[in-house]
């Protein structure tokens, strides 16, 4: 396939892109005092400035050695210690915290008790284990800093936690929300659709001004969250639709005894159905509302179907 064979997409809404990255590839700006964010444009990462040392929260391996160089840069600015001595895991996937191993074993680690269990099973040693685990709620204090992490349920995975810092105004939260943009394929991945859903709810509880989602360019803001809860009850309301008008019978007509087939052109004209409206209303909105709407939609579609019972037959 020629480039200008790939399909064309709806154009990003300013609004929606990052800033730009400098020559090491990375961006670092303030956050709130002393806490900043670090970006390379695609994973996002933030650390918290003390006087008894630095504490990193995830480490994305796309990121990798020019977190410490953002570190060390933020540090000789502003005269402060630039040795990370504690390392918040939001979750265990190896996209967020794959750099972790490059800060040594002398970092303390700290990660829901799911997160350990689950990075002991992987066994990966660029990940190694959290020291510091909790169930539900964590109060972390490092050089006059308060830093609340809380387990709130399963969301985009089993372990994945809000990291409030009520001093900075800030919230992270990854996976869950990007900032600007529209879900990630088949809804973010997310391995728990309507906790998932949930989630943005529960971080509005939170007080908070600015919010680390983990991906692409930008903060987001209270705002953000909520045009993301429309974008989902827009996408469910459509689903609702698709499920109740789009008739299965005529596959099962066309393809016989391929069950496969017939339900795989059920979902996907119910899918397709249910993405359209959701396309028209948030192209130019967020970014990438038309790249990977119809698996997000397959996934909230069948979340639907399975977790919650909408939409299915019962043999009379």
């Amino acid at each position: 396939m020629t480039t200008t064979e790939l399909p064309a997409y709806a154009p990003v809404p300013e609004s929606s892109t990052a800033p730009a990255v400098n020559e090491h590839g990375y961006y670092v700006g303030r956050v709130e005092k002393n806490l900043y964010w670090v970006t390379d444009g695609g994973y996002q990462a933030a650390f918290l400035t003390t006087p008894d040392g630095v504490v990193l929260f995830d480490a994305p391996p796309s990121i990798g050695h020019n977190l410490q160089r953002a570190i060390d840069e933020i540090a000789v600015a502003n005269d402060v210690p630039n040795t990370v001595t504690h390392l918040v895991y939001s979750h265990h996937h190896a996209d967020h915290i794959g750099a972790s191993s490059l800060f040594g074993a002398d970092v303390v680690r700290i990660g829901h008790a799911e997160t350990k269990r689950l990075l002991l099973r992987a066994d990966d040693p660029a990940r190694p284990a959290p020291d510091v685990t909790f169930d539900t709620k964590y109060t972390l204090q490092v050089g006059g800093e308060t830093i609340n992490l809380a387990w709130l349920g399963s969301n985009h995975t089993p372990d994945n936690i809000y990291i409030h810092l009520p001093d900075h105004k800030t919230l992270i939260l990854i996976d869950v929300v990007i900032p600007g943009w529209a879900s990630f394929a088949a809804f973010n991945v997310n391995s728990d659709v309507p906790g998932s859903i949930a989630a943005p709810d529960r971080a509005l509880d939170f007080p908070w001004k600015h919010f680390i989602g983990g991906h692409l360019g930008r903060l987001g803001t209270r705002e953000d969250l909520a045009l993301h809860q429309q974008y989902l009850a827009d996408i469910v309301a459509n689903v609702r639709i698709a499920l109740a008008t789009v008739d299965p019978m005529p596959f099962y007509a066309k393809y016989g005894n391929n069950t496969w087939a017939a339900v795989k052109g059920y979902l996907d004209t119910a899918s397709a159905q249910a993405a359209a409206p959701v396309v028209e209303k948030y192209a130019g909105v967020l970014g990438a509302a038309d790249v990977f709407i119809t698996s997000t939609v397959f996934a909230i579609l069948e979340s639907m179907r399975l977790d919650l019972g909408e939409g299915l037959f019962l043999h009379p």
